[in-house]
C-alpha cells in the first residue's frame, strides 16, 4: 500500500482542554448523503481513546507545502510542545484547525468499527470549509509529495 498515494490530513480533538493532533493518511469519503468520512486509528495511539471521549473530531486537509506540519503531528511530539509553532483556530467541533490548509471538516463521531489493530472511526460531517487553492500534500512510497 506504500505505493498507493494517500491524501494527508491532521486529525484533531479537544477533550476538556486536552488537545491532540495526529497526521493521518487513512481519510476516506464514505457517503455524500449524509456526508460521512472515515479514518483509521491504531488502538495503541494516544489519539484513540481521546477521540472516543471527545465524541467528535476535526480534520485539516493539508496543502502541498505543509509537509513540516504533517511531520510535526506524525512524530509523537511531547504534550508541552505539541502545538508550539503551529498556527491554529477553533473549529465548530471545538478541536483546533490547522491554518493554511486546503480545507477543514468538523465531525461528530457517528460510529466505530474494529479493523485488525486499528479502529475505523466514522465521522458525520457537521461543517465543511474550503481553504486556499493549490496542490494537496500526498504520501506515497514513504515520502510526502505535492500533487
Amino acid at each position: 500500500m506504500r505505493g498507493f498515494p494517500a491524501g494527508v490530513a491532521v486529525l484533531t480533538v479537544d477533550v476538556e482542554g486536552e488537545r491532540i493532533g495526529l497526521t493521518v493518511g487513512s481519510l476516506v469519503s464514505l457517503s455524500l448523503e449524509p456526508p460521512l468520512v472515515g479514518v483509521s486509528i491504531s488502538r495503541q495511539a494516544a489519539m484513540h481513546e481521546l477521540l472516543r471521549r471527545a465524541g467528535g473530531f476535526s480534520l485539516s486537509l493539508l496543502a502541498g507545502d505543509q509537509e513540516e506540519v504533517a511531520q510535526h503531528f506524525a512524530r509523537g511530539v511531547p504534550p508541552f510542545a505539541h502545538w508550539h509553532g503551529i498556527a491554529v483556530r477553533a473549529g465548530a467541533a471545538g478541536a483546533p484547525l490547522v491554518e493554511g490548509a486546503l480545507g477543514w471538516l468538523d465531525c461528530r463521531l457517528g460510529g466505530e468499527h474494529e479493523a485488525g489493530d486499528h479502529t475505523l472511526f466514522v465521522g458525520e460531517v457537521v461543517a465543511a470549509e474550503r481553504g486556499r487553492g493549490g496542490p494537496a500534500l500526498v504520501r506515497v512510497g514513504g515520502s510526502y509529495v505535492s500533487l
